[in-house]
């Protein structure tokens, strides 16, 4: 069984940094490609950042240069460093891994950014 674990959300003031974990169980991070999607409340959801598997990085444009996705493949964890947050980045943000056809979810962890 798949499972993926968000870790590290939480309140956090403008300009503050957070940095999320999501650990997996049952697959390799070394072979999928993984990625941070977020959702704010009334919204699609959103990809934020993902990591391939030969290591490149790629990010959408309301985050880069203030996130860094980056990977342990012996703790078999991926990590979303995120800093200057600003409020629009509030949202719910997931984990999902994908090889191929399979894909996988984390339940998510909230990240509120507010004064």
């Amino acid at each position: 069984q798949v499972t993926l674990v968000e870790s590290g959300g939480g309140l956090v003031q403008p300009g503050g940094s957070l940095r999320l974990s999501c650990a997996a169980y049952g697959i390799s991070t070394s072979f999928h490609t993984m990625e941070w999607y977020r959702q704010a409340p009334g919204k699609q959801r959103d990809e934020v950042a993902r990591v391939t598997d030969d290591g490149s990085a790629h990010y959408s444009d309301s985050v880069k240069g203030r996130f860094t996705i980056s990977r342990d493949n012996a703790k078999n964890t991926v990590y979303l460093q995120m800093d200057s947050l600003k409020p629009e980045d509030t949202a719910v943000y997931y984990c999902k891994a994908a090889w191929h056809s399979y894909v996988y979810w984390g339940q998510g962890t909230q990240v509120l950014v507010r004064p």
